[in-house]
């Protein structure tokens, strides 16, 4: 039996076993199981990957997608360029085991935007600091937009949310959440922006996907802007990681 899984903590939030068991159902994968680990501590890694010889490759979710580097044997490009890793792969064989650190993320990402991702889309907002908020900068750099960063905490090169103004956000075609804000079972809280600002000129991308519909998509659908959830993002990205893990070139 090959062993796939998720480690964070929590993980009562996520689809990734839903999601990868139904495929390995749907597509007649019988050799194969995903399980969630909720590690507490990440000390708690290496013990996981030497202690069960059928672990092939694992997610990795909030909070751990930068702190995980530090086990890594190699990370691929990308990954290195973002600063965050959320797939591994483990190779064993007859000599150590070796853990290679990939990001799907940014594959999600960018197949999600793209649709959205016009002339008229020239400044982004992206509310949160973390190892999902590198990859979206990552790729919204690539596809040339100005990004405003903005954090709880004053940090040199980003804004705090009483920052946002009004000119801010008038001026401002995409803003994208990447905090845990909104997500399950805390689906009445959501970022600290002002909504009544937005209109449909404002595209509003929030990487939380349960619930599908959360309060940050929610204000913006009343005010008429465009809505993007993360159902999409965590599809593509989970295909993308299934990739890495069965790809030998890879």
């Amino acid at each position: 039996m090959r062993k796939f899984g998720l480690i964070g903590y929590p993980l009562g939030h996520s689809f990734s076993k839903e999601y990868f068991t139904e495929k390995f159902i749907t597509e007649h994968i019988s050799d194969c199981s995903y399980e969630n680990y909720p590690l507490k501590n990440l000390n708690e890694f290496l013990e996981l990957v030497v202690s069960d010889g059928e672990l092939c490759g694992l997610n990795i979710t909030i909070p751990y997608k930068s702190e995980i580097i530090r086990f890594l044997d190699l990370i691929e490009p990308e990954a290195d360029e973002i600063g965050a890793v959320n797939v591994i792969k483990i190779r064993r064989s007859d000599g150590p085991i070796k853990l290679y650190g990939y990001n799907s993320d940014a594959t999600g990402i960018r197949e999600t935007l793209l649709p959205f991702i016009g002339d008229n889309v020239m400044n982004a907002l992206v509310l949160g600091t973390g190892g999902s908020s590198r990859a979206v900068c990552h790729v919204l750099k690539k596809f040339g937009l100005k990004v405003n960063l903005v954090s709880r905490e004053r940090k040199p090169g980003t804004l705090v949310y009483s920052d946002i103004n009004s000119e801010i956000i008038d001026r401002t075609q995409l803003i994208i959440n990447t905090t845990p804000l909104g997500m399950f079972p805390n689906t009445d809280s959501k970022p600290d922006i002002n909504y009544k600002r937005l209109n449909s000129n404002h595209i509003l991308f929030d990487l939380v996907y349960n619930p599908e519909l959360t309060s940050f998509l929610s204000m913006g659908m009343e005010r008429g802007c465009t809505i993007i959830s993360g159902i999409k993002m965590l599809h593509s990205q989970a295909e993308k990681s299934w990739e890495i893990w069965n790809n030998d070139s890879l």
